[in-house]
């Protein structure tokens, strides 16, 4: 269970990306976490797992909102 270890240490380690590279490798990083331990949920059905990409989908949904920025108003 090697992956279930990573995701784990991806989501304690600190969520502090200074430039956009680091934000767009965080969010590859978790997306492909999350998509590993969703095929080991697929055979198996633990709840922990889909509670740990449920976080995992969190944080990476943080990252992207941060990628994107905030909009531009129309004046």
């Amino acid at each position: 269970m090697d992956i279930i270890e990573k995701a784990l240490e991806f989501e304690n380690r600190k969520m502090r990306f200074p430039t956009t590279s680091d934000r767009i490798l965080a969010v590859r990083e978790a997306k492909s976490l999350i998509l590993e331990l969703n095929e080991i949920y697929k055979k198996n059905k633990d709840q922990k797992l889909m509670e740990i990409m449920k976080r995992l989908t969190v944080i990476k949904q943080r990252i992207e909102k941060r990628l994107k920025g905030k909009p531009l108003t129309a004046a």
